[in-house]
C-alpha cells in the first residue's frame, strides 16, 4: 500500500471511528430507559377508559420520583384500534370535519403534530383485546401513521386487563366467541398482544399481566357468597376486599351498580406502578404515594407485584 492510500485509510477509518462514537452518545433518549430527571417525558395515549384508569396516578408517583412527565391524550370511551383508525381517515379525507377531531376538538394528527413525543401508546378495546382478528390491520395502519409524523417516537402496546372474576361477562376471544372466566380473558388477550407486538416490533407494559397475578395470587379477591344483590338495601355492599375493578355501587340516584370492567383506586393504583416501572426503569418499591382508600398493606403487595411483573 502507497502512502497515498495509506493516508486514504486512514481518513476513512478516522471518519468512522466519529461516526460510530457520535452515534452511540447521540442515541434518542426513547431507546433508553427514560430516567433523566433533567428532561421531560412527552407521553401520548392512543387509547379509551382503560389507559385513562391506568394512568390516573401516574403523575403523582412520577412527581415523588423526581420526573417531568407531561401526557397528551387522544382517548374515547370503548374506543377500539379500527375506531381511532377510522377517526384518523375521516380526518385525512376532511380535516375540518368537526366528527374527525374527537380528541377534545382535535384529530389524531394534530395531537401528533403538536410536539416531539417520546413514547406513544395504543391498546386495544377490552371487549375485543383477546380476539387477534380485531387488531388486523389497524394496529400496523396506525403504527405506520405514528411514525410517519413522528418517526423518532418509541411506540407501545398498553396491555389491558380481564374483568373481575364475577363478571356477567367476558371479552372476545374470536369472532362471536366470548372468554368463559378472567383466567381464559387474560391469557387470550396476553397471547394477542404478544403476537402483534412482535409483528411491529414493540414493547408491552404488561398492566393485564400485573392484574392477573394479584387475581389469582394470595390476595385474590373473592366473590362475598352471603351477598344478594336482589335483596339489598342501601347501602349495604358485599365483602370486595382486594378487587381491583369497581364492582358493585350506589350510584347518585342509589341504585345499586356493577362495573366488573373498570378499575377502582387499588387498580388505577396498580396500573400506574406498572407504568411507572416500565417507563423510568426503576423501582416502584421507593415510592410513598397512596391513594387515600387502599389499605397500606395491600398498597405494598401491589408494589411488589408491579415490579415482579416487570422483572
Amino acid at each position: 500500500m502507497n502512502s497515498s492510500a495509506k493516508t486514504l485509510f486512514r481518513t476513512l477509518l478516522a471518519v468512522a471511528f466519529l461516526i460510530v462514537f457520535n452515534l452511540g452518545i447521540m442515541q434518542p433518549a426513547q431507546s433508553r430507559p427514560f430516567n433523566n430527571k433533567t428532561d421531560t417525558l412527552h407521553l401520548l395515549l392512543i387509547g379509551n377508559s382503560f389507559s385513562q384508569n391506568a394512568s390516573r396516578y401516574l403523575p403523582q408517583l412520577a412527581e415523588e420520583g423526581g420526573h417531568h412527565l407531561m401526557i397528551g391524550r387522544a382517548e374515547l370511551g370503548g374506543c377500539s384500534l379500527q375506531r381511532h383508525w377510522e377517526l384518523v381517515k375521516l380526518a385525512e379525507a376532511n380535516p375540518n370535519d368537526p366528527k374527525a377531531k374527537p380528541y377534545h376538538g382535535k384529530s389524531l394528527r394534530m395531537l401528533l403534530s403538536e410536539r416531539g413525543w417520546e413514547i406513544v401508546t395504543l391498546q386495544q378495546y377490552s371487549m375485543l383485546s383477546g380476539d387477534l382478528e380485531s387488531y388486523l390491520p389497524y394496529a400496523r395502519k396506525l403504527y405506520d401513521f405514528i411514525k410517519l409524523l413522528q418517526p423518532n417516537a418509541k411506540i407501545v402496546f398498553h396491555q389491558t386487563w380481564a374483568y373481575r372474576s364475577d363478571s356477567k361477562e367476558f371479552g372476545h376471544i374470536a369472532p362471536n366467541l366470548f372468554a368463559k372466566s378472567e383466567k381464559e380473558m387474560w391469557k387470550k388477550s396476553k397471547a394477542a398482544y404478544q403476537a402483534v407486538a412482535k409483528e411491529l416490533g414493540v414493547k408491552i407494559i404488561p398492566v393485564g399481566d400485573a392484574f392477573h397475578k394479584v387475581n389469582s395470587g394470595p390476595k385474590a379477591f373473592r366473590k362475598d357468597l352471603k351477598f344478594d344483590e336482589a335483596k339489598v338495601e342501601y347501602p349495604i355492599l358485599p365483602n370486595q376486599s382486594h378487587s381491583l375493578n369497581s364492582g358493585f355501587y350506589w350510584d347518585s340516584n342509589k341504585k345499586l351498580s356493577f362495573d366488573s370492567h373498570h378499575a377502582n383506586d387499588a387498580g388505577c393504583y396498580l396500573g400506574a406502578l406498572v407504568w411507572y416501572t416500565f417507563l423510568f426503569d426503576e423501582s416502584p418499591l421507593k415510592l410513598k404515594f397512596v391513594p387515600k382508600n387502599i389499605p397500606a398493606e395491600f398498597a405494598s403487595y401491589l408494589r411488589k407485584t408491579a415490579k415482579s411483573t416487570l422483572k
